[in-house]
């Protein structure tokens, strides 16, 4: 099944995919830092872009692929942003679903933050993708039970032509595990630390965490223990000297990012690309739900065909 990835920053959900066995043929971004990233890691192009263009909503036409995948930028939905839809951003999720709606793939995917459920742009997009005939399934899914040793909330919707609606959702239930996943159960010792601390976006909640509990949401920023920090009532340890925070290869890995994946360009920047990409596992997860419906499709589809050659 060949793919196109709109918003695709660095590349997570790509690399997810093509785990799964699928086929990018092509991504799209407009941060030349996160593109500069994917180059490093993909053979097939990126193109820095704006995806709003006429003349670039042809060109994926013309790629024809069978699937679109993407994370449209999730900033006006975000608990960590300005939660403003007229700021523009969340237009892009009504672009990616006008881009569906043109292109008309078999299947696409769209990813973003739990908090769009509440938006009116979420509404609008599913009214285009019914009004262009897919069925729609989507669910909020919890990547610690995912493979990913986060406890990262995100939103996925996935349609299908000319099916149902909820089509997926038995798949994307039953394929969870009933245990979130640890960093122990992920590395065991291998990161060389049982505690670490990750800044809070306020004092009022705990900053140290423990290897034996999923890690907390990977973030755009990456903050060292600030002079005087006292330690949160929530948090296991004391502080002292040997404690922490984790290093930009480290969040890369909890987001399930490969240890040969290359990372260039400043600290800065891939603290964000890192905080925003999808983790790769997440974006595996959601491929093998989809690979596993298409095979018991085809399986019941063969049965029915044979029944129908012995009636007649």
């Amino acid at each position: 099944m060949n793919i196109v990835d709109l918003f695709s920053g660095c590349g997570g959900m790509s690399l997810g995919f093509q785990n799964a066995g699928f086929k990018i043929l092509a991504a799209f971004d407009k941060w030349e830092p996160a593109i500069r990233v994917y180059q490093e890691n993909f053979d097939h192009p990126i193109y820095d872009t704006d995806l709003g263009t006429e003349e670039v909503r042809e060109f994926i036409k013309k790629l024809s692929p069978t699937m679109i995948i993407g994370g449209p930028p999730c900033q006006d939905f975000s608990s960590a942003g300005k939660r403003d839809e007229s700021l523009g951003r969340a237009d892009l999720t009504l672009s990616f679903a006008e881009i569906i709606s043109d292109t008309k793939p078999e299947w696409f995917v769209m990813e973003n933050v739990g908090r769009i459920t509440k938006s009116r742009i979420l509404k609008e997009a599913i009214a285009i993708f019914k009004k262009s005939g897919y069925g729609i399934s989507y669910q909020i899914l919890d990547a610690s039970l995912c493979g990913v040793p986060q406890a990262r909330k995100r939103f996925f919707l996935i349609g299908h032509l000319n099916s149902s609606d909820n089509f997926l959702n038995a798949y994307l239930s039953k394929n969870q595990s009933s245990k979130s996943m640890t960093l122990y159960d992920y590395f065991g010792n291998s990161l060389g630390l049982d505690y670490y601390y990750r800044h809070p976006r306020s004092y009022a909640r705990r900053g140290v965490f423990s290897i034996h509990e999923p890690s907390p949401t990977i973030r755009g920023v990456n903050r060292p223990i600030p002079k005087g920090y006292k330690k949160h009532e929530g948090d296991p340890v004391e502080i002292n000297s040997d404690l922490r925070a984790l290093t930009t290869k480290e969040r890369s890995l909890i987001q399930t990012f490969p240890e040969n994946f290359k990372l260039v360009g400043t600290k800065t920047n891939l603290e964000q690309i890192i905080g925003n990409a999808v983790p790769v596992k997440l974006g595996e997860f959601i491929a093998n739900c989809i690979n596993e419906y298409i095979c018991d499709s085809l399986q019941n589809t063969t049965i029915n065909t044979g029944q129908l050659e012995i009636q007649y």
